[in-house]
């Protein structure tokens, strides 16, 4: 297959991946402003989630861009061809978890498929990987701790003051962040359809970005309904004081992260921030909830799932190699037949009499005398 038609199936895969992150990540940015009725009609908080990811884009989607296209894997790696492999992988990965209903990370998953081109050609540079893992870690729990505290904060001043601010200016406050969360994601999100484009030369930054944060505003716009709804009837309970906390604290951390060219998970980073509330209240109580596990599934899963994709098309169809395909291959078999067919723990016997497993006549308790 010529160069000019990979080329051509590496752009319509960003665009299919672009098209994706607007209906889901860009779309629900805005999930908070609306839950709380601060926007009541869907296609106005929809809209503006797409303007705020081409605003973001514009403004500062060169840094992570930069990151993804050049920062992780050597750019003498970055051809047309893995271009290709990446963007697919990624874009497919989401669609088809998005589909049987497992949530994956778009950061993730685009970082996972890029290191999984580096193990194949065994060129990474680890202090870039090092450091988006770590920020991975760092940034939801400091989204938990601001939450947590200045929630706590703000229940000891009202308990001292009893000031109740006028709803006007807290629905403005709120309306305020979320245009923030929503810049924030076109500034992260964006760039991981854009990066593995601009680092194998097939599009310039001046080019790509404007025309991919459009195609991310359209994904928003046509396609977010469901999540927005979907996200919106999670956090209806929350206050507009709950609101603005957890959108200022989410759209701070993922802007400062993305002026530092670090592709963040912005859903880990929201959740994070929702639990911080929830703990400011029952802190011991928090950590039993579905959702902590279901994050730490996410945060775990999503860069797997790609770097094993990539890494073994990468092997096949650029490496010519098999052997540690099959030998991959056969390792993810024995873990799910390991997992899936597990010994169960054998049940108890109840039965009495005849029927009756024996005791030991040196065992149990004895009264000394």
């Amino acid at each position: 297959m010529g160069s000019e038609m990979l080329a051509i199936i590496a752009i319509l895969a960003a665009c299919l991946f672009a098209f994706n992150i607007g209906a889901s990540g860009s779309a629900a940015s805005m999930s908070i402003t609306y839950g709380t009725k601060v926007i009541k009609q869907r296609k106005y908080a929809l809209i503006i989630a797409g303007i705020g990811a081409i605003t973001g884009a514009v403004l500062g989607g060169h840094h992570v861009t930069n990151t993804l296209g050049k920062g992780i894997i050597s750019e003498e790696i970055l051809d047309v061809k893995i271009a290709c492999i990446i963007l697919v992988v990624s874009g497919f990965t989401l669609l088809i978890t998005n589909y049987i209903g497992i949530p994956l990370s778009t950061s993730e998953v685009t970082v996972g498929a890029i290191i999984g081109v580096g193990l194949s050609y065994k060129q990474l540079n680890l202090h870039t990987i090092l450091l988006i893992i770590g920020f991975w870690i760092i940034i939801p729990v400091a989204a938990f701790l601001i939450t947590l505290c200045l929630e706590k904060i703000r229940k000891s001043l009202n308990n001292k003051i009893n000031y109740q601010p006028p709803v006007k200016v807290l629905t403005f406050l709120l309306f305020l962040t979320g245009i923030i969360e929503a810049i924030a994601a076109g500034m992260n999100n964006v760039a991981n359809a854009l990066g593995p484009l601009v680092g194998a030369g097939i599009t310039s930054m001046e080019m790509g970005l404007p025309l991919m944060a459009v195609i991310v505003a359209l994904g928003s716009i046509l396609f977010g309904g469901r999540v927005l709804e979907t996200n919106a009837k999670k956090i209806t309970s929350l206050t507009l004081g709950n609101g603005i906390v957890i959108s200022g604290a989410t759209g701070g951390l993922v802007v400062a992260a993305s002026l530092l060219g670090i592709p963040i998970p912005m859903t880990q980073v929201t959740t994070s921030a929702i639990v911080g509330i929830n703990a400011s209240n029952h802190f011991k109580e928090v950590w039993k909830q579905k959702i902590i596990h279901q994050i730490a599934k996410v945060w775990i899963t999503s860069p797997i799932v790609s770097l094993i994709i990539a890494f073994g098309l990468t092997e096949i169809l650029v490496q010519q190699s098999f052997d540690q395909v099959i030998l991959l291959t056969l390792a993810i078999i024995a873990t799910f037949i390991l997992v899936r067919f597990r010994e169960k723990p054998a049940k108890v016997n109840t039965k009495k009499g005849w029927d009756q497993h024996g005791e030991s006549l040196l065992s149990g308790s004895r009264t000394r005398r």
